[in-house]
């Protein structure tokens, strides 16, 4: 009876041990994705912001310009392998209490790699044709590396390269830094009249649209979340002989608020504290657990030391030799 529970013991102790090693292998691949379900209100702040009223159809300088971005998933479009969110937008300058812009976007993106996938009525603002293509600008993938990442920038409906540059640490969380840099693309034109860029005539003239840009991503590496974002705009249109700058359209630099960062910190340490349950406590308990039934089978299993193997516990008498013979 003793060696058969040893044995019980010591078959379930080495499938704990297998169990942890799939767990720590396998499963993370399976079960660790990015979510489904998503509700999530942040803001952007910037001071001292100089833009173009079209309202006022004057220039507007020294404006506190607050970003709301408000993102609810899609979870009826969405599965097991790919998430559908929507992201509404809204510009406002607090100063002057007047709205400057709002946009929609509708984007879907792998569970797994974060990378944007072409389906689900993908969209910027009901425009379908345009393709939005490498991460979602504002999500990156569970276990972030150290590299060039391309990500799709709404504030030009295209992507571009962001590139690793170095670490800091947000709400107490070491996250890595990347950098977007894009300098004078033209990624439209604009009618507008002529006087109002100090050209001669009472026609409307078609300026081309010029972006320049310096946006900085503080990702948490094991989770993929964006905990902070710097966002420096200058948009432009711009003379199409010479390239100098006509009219300044916008010139902002943008972060998040205190408040919106806070929240973002509390859902990632969330996740964080899941990751590591799943990824490291649960895999780390179960092989402990299974390493001491294997040693404590093994040790009740085998034979005690003044046993042979084979042995029955039954004594026989030797035979007595007849000293007569």
């Amino acid at each position: 009876m003793r060696r058969l529970t040893g044995l019980i013991l010591a078959g379930l102790g080495a499938f704990l041990i297998a169990t942890a090693v799939l767990m720590l292998t396998f499963l993370p691949g399976q079960v660790v994705k990015l979510p489904l379900h998503e509700y999530l209100v942040t803001q952007l702040v910037g001071h001292n912001v100089s833009y173009f009223s079209a309202a006022k159809v004057k220039p507007i300088t020294g404006a506190t310009m607050v970003v709301t971005s408000t993102t609810k998933s899609d979870d009826n479009a969405g599965n097991s392998s790919t998430s559908v969110w929507n992201t509404f937008t809204y510009l406002y300058d607090s100063t002057n209490h007047q709205r400057f812009s709002v946009s929609l976007r509708r984007f879907a993106f792998d569970r797994k790699s974060a990378e944007l996938v072409q389906c689900c009525g993908a969209s910027i603002d009901g425009n379908t044709h345009i393709r939005q293509s490498g991460l979602p600008g504002f999500l990156w993938p569970i276990g972030t590396e150290q590299r060039s990442y391309t990500i799709f920038d709404s504030g030009m409906n295209r992507s571009a390269v962001a590139k690793y540059a170095g670490t800091a640490t947000v709400g107490g969380i070491k996250v890595y830094k990347f950098v977007e840099k894009v300098t004078g693309l033209k990624i439209g034109t604009q009618k507008i009249p002529a006087s109002l860029v100090g050209l001669p005539g009472n026609k409307e003239v078609t300026l081309p649209e010029t972006y320049t840009a310096t946006n900085t991503f503080f990702v948490d590496p094991d989770t993929g979340a964006q905990l902070n974002q710097i966002e420096q705009t200058h948009l432009t249109l711009t003379d199409p002989g010479t390239g100098a700058e006509r009219l300044l359209l916008l010139d902002a630099s943008l972060t998040n608020t205190p408040r919106s960062t806070r929240t973002v910190v509390k859902i990632d340490q969330d996740a964080r504290r899941k990751l590591s349950l799943l990824t490291t406590t649960l895999p780390l308990a179960t092989g402990i657990a299974g390493l001491v039934a294997l040693i404590g089978g093994i040790l009740l299993a085998r034979p005690r030391r003044y046993e042979e193997p084979g042995y029955t516990g039954k004594h026989e008498s030797e035979p007595v030799l007849d000293p007569a013979v």
